[in-house]
């Protein structure tokens, strides 16, 4: 079964069985998730989120809560600030 097969066959139970084996780092019969398994797993969890939730609710996301600012507008609000003279003596 390729990978792809896999996402798109996964149910939502399945989904937050395998989140939360993630969270603990153990499955639900209490086996502890090989670094291979974890690995697996994540994709598995952030491709799921990919095809089947908003980009709010995925796993991972971080609201960006900063006005990007560009360089342009750097440079605008540093022209429209008044000029001081130094006096180097």
């Amino acid at each position: 079964m390729k990978f792809e097969d896999l996402v798109t066959s996964m149910t939502p139970t399945i989904y937050e069985n395998i989140k939360r084996a993630v969270e603990l780092g153990k499955w639900p019969n209490g086996l502890k998730l090989t670094d291979e398994q974890r690995n697996t797993c994540m994709q598995a969890i952030i491709a799921y989120d990919n095809k089947n939730t908003k980009r709010e609710e995925q796993t991972g996301y971080i609201y960006n809560t900063k006005k990007k600012v560009s360089n342009f507008d750097q440079l605008d609000a540093q022209s429209k600030d008044d000029t001081q003279i130094i006096d180097f003596k």
